[in-house]
């Protein structure tokens, strides 16, 4: 057996995948990274010991995200190389997605956009809101930065105590605007707003600030398929915040199976195409 591992090394998490012969992914999982170095070894030492994979099969390994600057050597002595991360991305996201038209939206600390036409896969953007504002405000707002926590408290939110909708300012739906449309983040928001709504409105203001900059990055090319991948696409206020922008704007917002792994297949494929 022959397997090629990808590791993303980011600044919050380490995740792994390998693809086999068969270019199938393999158990892919992730550690919290307390630092790169520490975090790369221990994941690739338990994915090996998880999933009985010896050493001398490992035909590569491939790094890829901001902690890969810091590793220079082989790890354990196998062959190691580099992805670029925003073609690592778009390698994930179109072997996970199947389309080859599509605008990659990488929702970790910080966003990134990367636009993947066939074989072109060009970094266009991004915006500094992410993963780490949702945390930051969380910690000032909330008293907590866990993610998950937050997720569940904004479950039992009510978005309409927080956010100004198009509702609140008109008597009838505007050209292209339902009701329900939010008119201003965080506008509507008063002091006795419960931790629960204060929790939704941050989701909210995070996801939706990531939805209008990639629809806005999309105008010139024309891409209505958007293939959404990072740590965030794991909550489940994405299933009601995207869902409301496709019928806005007549685009498709799409979180493949693998989401949140996507950078670290997309470092495997990077050395796999090249064979």
């Amino acid at each position: 057996m022959s397997i090629v591992i990808g590791i993303d090394v980011g600044i919050s998490t380490t995740k792994i995948v390998g693809i086999d012969e068969q270019g199938i992914v393999m158990s892919p999982f992730r550690i919290k990274a307390t630092d790169p170095i520490t975090s790369l070894y221990g994941a690739f030492g338990k994915y090996l010991h998880d999933n009985k994979i010896k050493l001398e099969e490992v035909e590569q390994i491939m790094l890829t995200g901001v902690g890969a600057a810091y590793i220079d050597e082989n790890i354990y002595g196998r062959p190691t190389g580099k992805a670029q991360e925003f073609i690592a991305d778009g390698l994930g996201a179109r072997y996970e997605s199947n389309l080859e038209r599509m605008i990659v939206v990488s929702m970790g600390t910080g966003t990134s956009l990367v636009k993947c036409d066939g074989s072109d896969i060009r970094h266009i953007g991004g915006i500094g809101i992410g993963g780490g504002t949702l945390q930051g405000l969380s910690r000032i707002m909330l008293k907590t930065d866990d993610i998950r926590q937050v997720a569940t408290l904004a479950m039992d939110g009510d978005i309409s105590k927080i956010n100004l909708l198009i509702g609140d300012i008109s008597a009838k739906p505007l050209p292209g605007l339902p009701m329900t449309a939010t008119a201003s983040l965080f506008s509507n928001a008063k002091t006795n707003a419960t931790r629960e709504d204060i929790a939704i409105g941050l989701i909210y203001m995070v996801l939706q600030a990531v939805g209008s900059a990639t629809i806005l990055s999309s105008l010139e090319s024309g891409i209505k398929d958007f293939v959404l991948i990072g740590n965030l696409t794991l909550l489940p206020q994405c299933k009601e915040v995207y869902p409301a922008m496709e019928k806005l704007y007549g685009v498709h917002f799409r979180i493949p199976k693998y989401s949140e792994f996507c950078t670290a297949i997309g470092a495997a494929l990077s050395y796999i195409q090249k064979r």
